[in-house]
Formats: structure tokens, C-alpha cells, sequence
């Protein structure tokens, strides 16, 4: 059997970006891939779900893991239509893949209408400036669940 390429990998995000337009999603698929195998695909989702977190990358994501029984990619690829938007790059993050790819920057996404800029700039906010204010509020035993964490000798550390 033939090893496939990066490039034959991000045609195949292409592709599920592609057949996602044609059913109704938006123009964005992710691929994760594994010791040169696609373990899961995922296509945004968001209007279909009426989910504002089902992006591509977050539903291979959760395909993956749910398919390898881990919550960690660690030794996985992730290939995507699109440069990841902020949300995604933090599930990436999360996840721990070894290398993500994409073919259409943030130019092309924002040429078709898809605007992620403002929310970089809004993370260069403190954060009760932002157009969302996050306050933190101070209330008793808010460590809690964290104290409670620190002593679990049965946690599992991710």
C-alpha cells in the first residue's frame, strides 16, 4: 500500500470541506490521521447543530479521541481546509497533536465572509475591556474543587 502525502491528506480536508458546503455546512473539514491513517473526519456543523463549537477541527477532535479511547492525540496529525480560528487552535492545543496542516489562511476565510480577527484582538484585552466582559466575582470557597483536585491520588493528570 501506498503512503500518503501531506498534500493527499489536506485535499482529503478539502474534500469534506467541499461535500459539507454541498450539504448545507460550512466551507470547512478536518482530517486527524494516525501512523498514515485517518482515524476521523469532522465538517463545521455549527448552523446543521446549532452549535457555535462545532467547527471541523473540534468534531475530528472529539471523533478521534472518542475512536482511540484517549482524550490526547499525542503522535496524530491534523489536517484542515482552513487555518485553524481561535477556538479550534485551543482544542488543538488541548489535544496534543504532533504537527497541524492547512491550505487556506485567515485571508480566504475572511474573503468568504468568516471573520476571526476580532477575536485576536479581543484576547489582547484585559478582560474586563472586552466586547464580552469576563469578571472574576469573589466567592467563598471558590477553590474548593481545586483543593479537592490537589488531593485525588486516583486523578488523572492532563
Amino acid at each position: 500500500m501506498a503512503v500518503r502525502t501531506r498534500e493527499e491528506f489536506l485535499r482529503e480536508a478539502i474534500r469534506v470541506a467541499s461535500e459539507n458546503v454541498r450539504q448545507g455546512g460550512g466551507p470547512f473539514g478536518a482530517i486527524v490521521v494516525r501512523d498514515g491513517e485517518v482515524v476521523a473526519q469532522g465538517a463545521n456543523r455549527v448552523t446543521q447543530s446549532n452549535d457555535p463549537t462545532a467547527h471541523a477541527e473540534v468534531e475530528a477532535i472529539r471523533e478521534a479521541c472518542r475512536v482511540l479511547g484517549t482524550f490526547q492525540l499525542e503522535g496524530c496529525e491534523i489536517y484542515s481546509s482552513s487555518e485553524p480560528c481561535p477556538m479550534c487552535l485551543g482544542a488543538v492545543y488541548w489535544a496534543r497533536p504532533k504537527a497541524v496542516y492547512y491550505a487556506n489562511g485567515r485571508e480566504v476565510a475572511l474573503a468568504a465572509g468568516f471573520d476571526d480577527d476580532h477575536i485576536y484582538d479581543e484576547f489582547m484585552l484585559p478582560p474586563g475591556k472586552r466586547r464580552y466582559p469576563v469578571t472574576k466575582l469573589e466567592i467563598e470557597k471558590a477553590n474548593e474543587p481545586f483543593q479537592r483536585w490537589a488531593r485525588k491520588a486516583d486523578r488523572v493528570e492532563y
